[in-house]
């Protein structure tokens, strides 16, 4: 397929252009300049053509290891990917010493760069800069508005000679929902991924959240999965802004790996970028199916560890902790003691939630944390026959009968499971009113031990039988 990477200083509306092509608001935009530090990318299309977007962070005069410099590396490396490149500058700027220093610097490479002026919703403002640009000794360039889609022809027109032969066509409703668009306010939801599906399909891959607190090492350990720098890492705690979605294979199967903005307490996120990356931390953890939680070996399960633990829970997600910087610890012996307690007592609605010690800069015990999340994945879709169960339930009951309502017998009629992803069990009652959180407690314990369900979240819906008589 055809790929397109977006390119320029920052703030000059690259994100907003990559959520137009992409259909829906994939990147975080904000008027904040370097909001995007990573390269993301996503299928899109441009009127009747699929395209491969790229989307880079701001390309800046830095070659040092600072932030801008990592950046600028990143940006570089997603270059590599492209079959063309539009140059985006701002037209209510115009051009500047930056602009003219990347003009230089794309006009020697060997892929086609297509030029373009962007913010042009002021015609006389955006004029001037159209006839600065021309100075870049790039060629024709193009007004536009990402914003508003305009311009969005001449684009069309300009990568045509460089658009593959066979390149197949994608639904004309696509070009109508396109040419419908008046404000990028109308664009989807965020949506990098799909909703995760009912049954496990070999063919889709399986995703995988990796979330923490921040500066705990959750984009090493991302780029030591698929041993590349993919994601911008360093010393500085909150570098991840956007959810980025990483596709790869492992033991045959298909994954997509995302990593998260580092969540902290939710009173101390005061930055707007900040709040909007949490945001789509969190929603990483409901699309996923797997969830790794980095945590800081020489800080275990802290307090905001366990909250976003518990939200992951809550979500129903299988969940694998990831003890990393392992090698830093000095006693070992006092860690996993540690370690074992706060799992018992504050996580202790789920038991033996597996855990894997690594070190994500060194690349020790990657296969072993990954193997624990697919065990994790398979008990998750665990499916148990009705027949069996309902035995089951009749063994539990006899061992430890409901409790009493007024004298008579609150009667457990049937149970079920009703879905996977979580297991998720429906359990018919006389009174379910009356069923005391605790019996129902016992019953889901029951479940997880005598089935083999350790580590994974159940879910238990009570509901009222019939009664025939009424």
């Amino acid at each position: 397929m055809f790929t397109l990477a977006l390119i320029g200083r920052p703030n000059v509306g690259k994100s907003t252009l990559f959520n137009r092509f992409a259909g829906k608001k994939l990147a975080i935009v904000d008027d904040t300049p370097g909001v995007t530090r990573d390269w993301r990318e996503a299928d899109g299309f441009l009127f009747d053509r699929d395209m491969h977007i790229i989307d880079t962070a701001g390309l800046e005069e830095s070659f040092d290891d600072s932030i801008q410099g990592r950046m600028r590396q990143q940006t570089e490396a997603a270059l590599k990917h492209a079959d063309a490149v539009l140059f985006m500058i701002d037209g209510r700027a115009g051009v500047t010493p930056l602009d003219e220093h990347f003009a230089g610097w794309l006009r020697k490479q060997k892929f086609p760069v297509i030029l373009a002026v962007n913010k042009g919703e002021n015609e006389k403002a955006v004029q001037t800069a159209m006839g600065e640009a021309y100075g870049l000794g790039l060629g024709e360039p193009i007004a536009i508005s990402a914003e508003h889609g305009t311009g969005m022809e001449e684009i069309y027109h300009a990568l045509s000679p460089f658009f593959p032969e066979d390149d197949e066509e994608i639904e004309e409703d696509n070009l109508e929902n396109f040419e419908n668009f008046d404000n990028i306010d109308d664009l989807e939801g965020r949506d990098d991924f799909e909703f995760q599906q009912e049954e496990d399909d070999p063919e889709k891959p399986i995703k995988i959240a990796i979330v923490g607190r921040p500066n705990v090492g959750k984009s090493t350990l991302l780029n030591a999965i698929v041993q590349d720098q993919r994601v911008m890492t360093g010393p500085e705690a909150g570098i991840t802004r956007d959810a980025i979605a990483v596709d790869w294979d492992y033991q045959d199967r298909k994954f997509k790996l995302v990593d998260t903005a580092g969540m902290r307490k939710k009173a101390k996120v005061q930055n707007p970028i900040e709040r909007m990356s949490v945001e789509d931390s969190i929603r990483a953890i409901r699309l996923a199916q797997i969830v790794i939680m980095v945590i800081d070996a020489n800080a275990i399960l802290e307090k905001q560890d366990l909250q976003i633990a518990e939200h992951i829970i809550e979500e129903g997600r299988a969940l694998v902790i990831a003890v990393n910087k392992w090698d830093s610890v000095k006693d070992r012996d006092d860690a996993l003691d540690e370690l074992a307690y706060k799992m018992d007592t504050s996580l202790a609605q789920i038991k033996d939630i597996p855990w894997q010690t690594i070190s994500a800069l060194n690349g020790r015990n990657i296969h072993k944390l990954l193997d624990r999340g697919l065990d994790a994945y398979t008990l998750w879709n665990k499916r148990i026959s009705t027949a069996g169960l309902n035995r089951w339930l009749q063994k539990m009951e006899s061992q430890n009968p409901a409790p009493l309502i007024s004298g008579r017998r609150n009667r457990l009629k049937y149970i079920t499971q009703v879905k996977t992803r979580p297991p998720t069990f429906a359990l018919w009652v006389s009174r379910p009113d009356k069923l005391p959180a605790a019996y129902k407690r016992y019953i889901m314990n029951g479940l997880r031990k005598d089935y083999q369900i350790p580590g994974v979240p159940i879910r238990l819906l009570v509901r009222r039988s019939k009664n025939p008589y009424a």
